[in-house]
């Protein structure tokens, strides 16, 4: 017998918006003023970063240079054609190092069908599909309404994440319709099948493995069973299908591969490397943030004060679990949009906060050109995907507590 899901016993509410004085002073709330103050910054500087550095990441999606710019898919294809052949899909000829679990590379290996560039192109266009699929199946299980969705799909198609995303070739996508899949699984009262979906995507990507641990606090065991059973089961298919040496491979490169010193990785490890301190300074900050953001899910949980399961406090802890990784790209930033759409529905009140969080990720990576090494606040300025990555955190985690505001859904259980 499964867990109960909160979210599949509490009422269906449906909040209409309060019109009058009281929501005159809300359209003028110091709240409001600040988040036009930063949706307008964050667009601003935007506009000027792509109009001084013409050669945007957007831009360069049409390249046929596979080993310097669409170098991640250029990696995960090497190691699936690797696969094909029975050779070693850790040492290949392409440049970078594939950090990624052998499941990814069984996954991918229709792509070695292919040459590199149509398998990168192809690639490219699912991903946009897959990535827009998932906004979409969000908002329609929210209800949001057309303009908010509208503003989502936009800032989406424009964001810098999705740009670096589709030129490296990331699975991002992938992810994301995983971690969707598995909250709307949630949100329609069946626990077990959505910790099924959040352990398959832990084990693509092992940076979310913090995800399984929300169960854990919040005692849905047969929640957390699922997920573990799920990730493990996954990851040692990928193992026998690569090989038992791969398993070990993967493990050695996870281990010794140094956290990098480069604007976009917004993790507090790298945080601290740009800060001067060693990395695993960051990795402490980030341990004490996540057992932190658990512990107050667990404590609310256990006091009966709410915390859903299908609100935000899942995104807030995949937000946590990247904070602490070694790397965390802002192209990460794609899979906490969920969360944000969540906040839309969740009223008026969130809704300013959630404008800002969907403005930010619009900065394109050229913003670290502002910033010269010899530049006195350089490691500071250098460090705005991790000062957005902690901003989405933080309001992630503020939200959980809230009520999920719904209306009457055919697929939800009562």
């Amino acid at each position: 017998m499964s867990d109960p899901s909160p979210s599949s016993t509490a009422p269906n509410l449906v909040v209409p918006e309060s019109a009058g004085p009281r929501a005159a002073a809300r359209r003028t709330s110091p709240s409001r003023l600040i988040a036009t103050v930063l949706v307008l910054a964050a667009v601003v500087t935007t506009v000027a970063l792509h109009w001084t550095h013409p050669d945007a990441l957007v831009t360069l999606l049409p390249s046929t240079d596979m080993r310097e710019l669409h170098v991640d898919f250029d990696t995960f294809w090497h190691s699936a054609v690797a696969l094909t052949q029975g050779a070693d899909i850790y040492h290949t000829p392409a440049k970078l190092t594939n950090l990624n679990p052998p499941l990814l590379t069984a996954l991918l290996t229709p792509f070695a069908l292919l040459g590199p560039l149509p398998a990168f192109r192809l690639f490219a266009l699912l991903t946009v599909l897959m990535v827009v699929a998932a906004v979409l199946a969000v908002a329609r299980e929210l209800r949001l309404p057309k303009g908010w969705t509208a503003v989502a799909l936009v800032v989406l198609v424009a964001s810098s994440p999705l740009h670096g995303t589709l030129v490296l070739g990331q699975i991002y996508g992938l992810l994301l319709v995983a971690l969707s899949a598995g909250w709307i699984a949630e949100r329609r009262g069946r626990p077990v099948l959505a910790a099924v979906l959040y352990g398959l995507a832990v084990a693509l990507k092992p940076s979310l493995a913090p995800l399984l641990l929300l169960p854990l606090v919040q005692r849905r065991w047969a929640a957390l069973r699922a997920a573990v059973a799920a990730a493990a089961t996954a990851t040692l298919l990928g193992v026998l299908v690569a090989g038992p040496s791969s398993g070990l491979e993967w493990l050695r490169i996870a281990v010794t591969e140094p956290v990098p010193d480069t604007v976009d990785n917004a993790a507090l490890p790298g945080l601290a490397v740009r800060l001067g301190l060693p990395s695993v300074v960051g990795s402490a900050a980030g341990v004490l943030l996540l057992a932190g953001t658990l512990a107050w899910l667990g404590v609310r949980t256990r006091r009966g004060a709410g915390v859903d399961p299908a609100g935000t406090a899942p995104w807030a802890v995949v937000a946590a679990g990247l904070l602490t990784a070694p790397i965390a790209w802002h192209n990460y930033l794609l899979l906490l949009l969920p969360g944000v759409l969540v906040l839309i529905a969740h009223g008026v009140r969130w809704r300013p906060v959630a404008a800002v969080l969907l403005a930010v990720p619009l900065i394109p990576v050229s913003w670290g050109t502002l910033w010269p090494p010899e530049h006195p606040w350089s490691p500071i300025g250098r460090s705005l995907y991790c000062a957005i990555l902690l901003g989405y955190w933080a309001v992630l985690l503020r939200a959980a507590p809230e009520p999920t505001l719904r209306q009457p859904s055919p697929g939800a259980r009562s």
